[in-house]
């Protein structure tokens, strides 16, 4: 696989709690050099970033980030500002606690508030895997295909864990077919992008991708 067709998957990303914006700048210029899908970057940033790259790339932010345990009519809130700031694409942190405790239906209706919050952007929904059996994982692949989200993403990679192979697997198989998969967390190499998008992967969340096409020693996200 070529890298220019890796970089076509990246959501290049720094969400790093210490970002400044002139770190949060080069990642949009790399971003828009390198042809990455998005820049996934702190919401507070959004607006500044999405002035700063007008048409050249979409801007991309987080909410519920990283655990997921705000309330349902924050993550909407949330949603909504980032929007009214530019964002064109949205990744939302589950309720852990909730697929724990069974509360499937909770966990469904609160993505579906936030996907209509949305206003038919995309919207990715991080499950955060390395804290699921694959029972959870099944039935969450299942829950994200009946939400109308567009996409089930691993993790935040700020957790004990990263994507892996086989969660990715995992999701293709379990997903309804119009449900895309972006795998995040932990893609250290090219090789690893690869292997990610081979398995069905339609997005990575990472901060390396770049720096390692470029010739950069690559650590981070």
């Amino acid at each position: 696989m070529d890298n220019q067709t890796i970089l076509n998957a990246v959501d290049h990303t720094l969400l790093t709690q210490t970002a400044t914006w002139e770190e949060i700048k080069q990642i949009c210029d790399d971003g828009a050099a390198y042809g990455c899908a998005s820049v996934c970057i702190p919401a507070s940033y959004v607006k500044q970033a999405a002035d700063y790259l007008g048409d050249k790339l979409p801007v991309c932010t987080v909410i519920g980030f990283p655990n997921g345990y705000s309330t349902t009519a924050v993550k909407v809130f949330e949603a909504k500002d980032a929007i009214a700031n530019g964002a064109k694409e949205i990744d939302m942190v589950i309720n852990i606690g909730w697929a724990k405790d069974g509360r499937w239906d909770d966990l469904l209706a609160e993505i579906r508030a936030v996907k209509e919050a949305c206003g038919g952007l995309v919207l990715k929904v991080i499950i955060e895997t390395c804290l699921l059996t694959q029972e959870e994982k099944v039935r969450l692949c299942r829950i994200v295909s009946e939400s109308g989200a567009d996409y089930i993403k691993t993790s935040t990679g700020f957790s004990t864990a990263g994507a892996t192979r086989e969660d990715v697997a995992l999701f293709k198989a379990n997903v309804a077919p119009h449900v895309k998969i972006k795998a995040a967390g932990g893609i250290s190499s090219l090789q690893d992008a690869a292997d990610f998008l081979e398995l069905g992967a339609g997005r990575l969340g990472t901060s390396r991708i770049v720096k390692l096409v470029k010739g950069q020693q690559a650590q981070g996200y």
